[in-house]
């Protein structure tokens, strides 16, 4: 057997600051610390953060008075900071930069009376929090045919945005299909899907043809995951996405000699990675290459209330 593990693959920068910050804020503040929603969508990441005394909510209600609360990278609508400030809670945001930018592209455009059209998945976090910086502005899109469906006309000021997650290629025909049908359309400046979703995309794209089988180290509920084994689904080659080692199933090879690409979603650990090179090294003789496409360098800080906190105390950065 030969693995391919391609590169880039797992962690991106906004996943590393949103577990950093958790990490930096456990160590100021101790806990328990509340956090809205998943902090990254990624089973092993939340576990292991719920064994050293994370809390996870699906409402701000939830958060007892005056406690802590970290928002997870996915982002989050204002209404939901108004009511953690209305219940003086200690906010630290995590939010992704790149969903950042999102969030302040929506909030020009409303300001200019444009509606929008968000291309995205229905019920994401993201897109939850990216439709509340305008909630009675946002007209949500996952598909073309969505797109034919809509009400607009050749005089309606319209803008779209997109989910920083989505399959590039999904992502360009809808975009496509959205200009064709109203050429007075605008849209952001620069790409909304972010660069570590393109790059991981990239890299099955370009190692699939050599692949007789292609493994995403990733959660179900990661959006970008999902996509990563599609891609490879829509070039004719079997892909399984699975949380880690114990999800292989002996079945998918019939020889043993299979070439195996390897990936892993934006917020999936290396640790998994290597636990599935392992297994399979150990079964079946495999021999690993790494085929890295592109380098990545990108780097965001800690929330800046964060920083200064671990500053007051000489805390060194996680």
């Amino acid at each position: 057997m030969k693995i391919l593990l391609a590169g880039p693959r797992g962690f991106c920068a906004g996943v590393n600051m949103a577990i950093e910050t958790l990490e930096t804020a456990i160590r100021l503040y101790g806990t328990p610390i509340y956090v809205f929603h998943e902090i990254v969508h990624n089973k092993h990441v939340v576990e292991r953060f719920e064994r050293e005394g994370a809390v996870f909510v699906d409402t701000v209600e939830e958060v007892p008075e005056g406690a802590v609360l970290l928002f997870s990278a996915h982002g989050v609508a204002p209404q939901v900071r108004r009511v953690a400030a209305d219940r003086q809670l200690r906010a630290i945001d995590a939010t992704c930069p790149l969903v950042t930018k999102v969030h302040l592209e929506a909030i020009k455009y409303a300001k200019l009376g444009y509606r929008i059209v968000l291309i995205g998945h229905a019920g994401h976090d993201e897109v939850i929090g990216t439709m509340g910086q305008a909630p009675d502005s946002f007209t949500l899109v996952d598909n073309t045919a969505e797109v034919d469906a809509l009400p607009f006309g050749p005089t309606d000021k319209l803008a779209y945005l997109t989910q920083t997650t989505l399959s590039v290629d999904d992502a360009s025909r809808i975009i496509t299909r959205l200009k064709e049908r109203f050429p007075q359309i605008v849209g952001p400046p620069k790409d909304d899907i972010c660069y570590a979703t393109q790059n991981r995309q990239e890299a099955v794209r370009l190692l699939s043809p050599d692949a007789d089988i292609v493994i995403v180290l990733g959660s179900r509920n990661s959006s970008n995951s999902q996509r990563l084994a599609e891609l490879a689904r829509d070039s004719g080659i079997p892909a399984h996405l699975i949380d880690g080692a114990g999800e292989i199933d002996p079945a998918w090879f019939s020889t043993g000699n299979e070439t195996v690409v390897i990936t892993a979603g934006a917020s999936a650990p290396e640790s998994v990675v290597q636990d599935c090179v392992q297994w399979l090294s150990a079964r079946y003789g495999a021999t690993v290459f790494e085929r890295t496409i592109r380098e990545e360098n990108v780097y965001f800080p800690l929330p800046k209330e964060l920083r200064s906190s671990a500053a007051a105390v000489h805390l060194p950065m996680a």
